[in-house]
């Protein structure tokens, strides 16, 4: 069950107050070609392990500084047992006193790095925890699928994104609507996407949200980032997120992205959300397994002539001014109905001031 390039999930549990150390190694395990799912601060036990289980991800990092960790870590061990992903090692890194190591390593934490641990020996352990991952029969993922367990559907989303054979066998039929969320880097489609899933699970929808990031091209590697803006305390088992990285695909999607969307589909979600990477006015692909696509825009991202050109701004089904707590967003209002001078809808919103998305929210559920 494993990839050229490993999945690393790294946590930042409680009350640690910065985060700086592991972002430093989510820069260096990228560059080492290795896939990072980074959750953010502040995390919870709970919240992280469903991440890990969604994620499918080969190795879960946590990283303390508050002298927590002979709290945290039992409990992160209890989670990882009760969702049945015992397989997946747990690894700690932080301020761990030497006498406090042995004890970890007993209760089953697969290794312990103290600052100043060298960085080569930490990407090493990682691959070597990766490469000793066990894979599961086809016949009980599928069967898992069927009787709709998460861990299973993490699976064969892994399985049909590597382009694995399943021997014949294909999704049922399902029917979610597939919305595409597109836009621009840095216009805020993670946070947008965060506020509507919230919203359409406010209306008992059941939601998945394909989170699509650009893969290294140097060494295949990937920050997927998109998930820490979507999570929240609670974990919510009808809100599932998985993060794809886009490796040499071009157009915004990922390697198989239709064939995660029908497994997603086959499982019984309501609505997939599928956010691009970001994108510019020739990334057009999501039109091709999207049922409507939402772009989202920003005060300041371009005058009417930008918005005139073909590619993006025509496969759109409805428009998000996104950020427009910003100076300027009346001004663009006025230059993309001027561009647009048809009858598709644009609306104003904050995802800061949570502001605006109801909107979209029932025009997502309107047919």
């Amino acid at each position: 069950m494993n990839n050229t390039h490993p999945r690393v999930l790294l946590a930042k549990i409680g009350l640690d107050g910065h985060d700086r150390g592991v972002k430093v190694l989510a820069r260096s395990f990228r560059d080492a070609g290795i896939e990072v799912i980074y959750t953010g601060l502040w995390q919870t036990c709970e919240a992280t392990m469903h991440a890990a289980l969604q994620e499918d991800v080969d190795v879960v990092g946590v990283s303390l500084l508050s002298a927590a960790h002979l709290t945290v870590m039992p409990e992160m061990l209890r989670l990882r047992r009760e969702l049945d992903i015992e397989h997946i090692p747990v690894v700690l890194g932080g301020i761990v006193p030497e006498s406090d190591h042995a004890s970890l390593r007993d209760m089953g934490v697969a290794a312990v790095f103290n600052p100043g641990s060298p960085l080569d020996k930490i990407i090493e352990k990682m691959r070597e925890l990766a490469n000793g991952q066990p894979s599961p029969r086809l016949d009980d993922i599928r069967a898992g699928y069927a009787k709709k367990n998460p861990r299973s559907l993490s699976k064969l989303i892994t399985l049909v994104g590597r382009g694995e054979g399943l021997s014949g066998w294909t999704p049922p039929s399902g029917k979610a609507k597939v919305i595409g969320i597109t836009g621009a880097p840095g216009v805020g489609k993670s946070s947008f996407i965060g506020r509507l899933g919230k919203l359409l699970r406010a209306k008992a929808k059941k939601v998945a949200v394909v989170a699509i990031d650009p893969s290294s091209p140097i060494t295949g590697g990937a920050l997927l980032g998109d998930r820490l803006r979507m999570m929240t305390g609670s974990p919510d088992a009808d809100f599932f997120i998985r993060s794809l990285s886009s490796g040499d695909v071009q157009g915004g999607l990922a390697p198989h992205c239709r064939e995660v969307v029908a497994v997603l589909n086959g499982y019984g979600f309501d609505y997939i959300l599928v956010e691009t990477v970001g994108a510019g006015q020739a990334d057009i692909a999501i039109r091709t397994i999207a049922d409507r696509t939402i772009l989202l825009l920003m005060p300041d991202s371009g005058d009417a002539i930008q918005f005139s050109k073909a590619g993006i701004m025509e496969i759109a089904s409805c428009f998000v001014l996104n950020k427009c707590d910003l100076a300027g967003a009346d001004a663009a209002q006025a230059q993309i109905l001027t561009a647009v001078d048809d009858d598709r809808p644009l609306w104003k919103v904050s995802t800061v001031r949570d502001e605006g998305i109801d909107a979209v929210a029932d025009w997502v559920t309107s047919t």
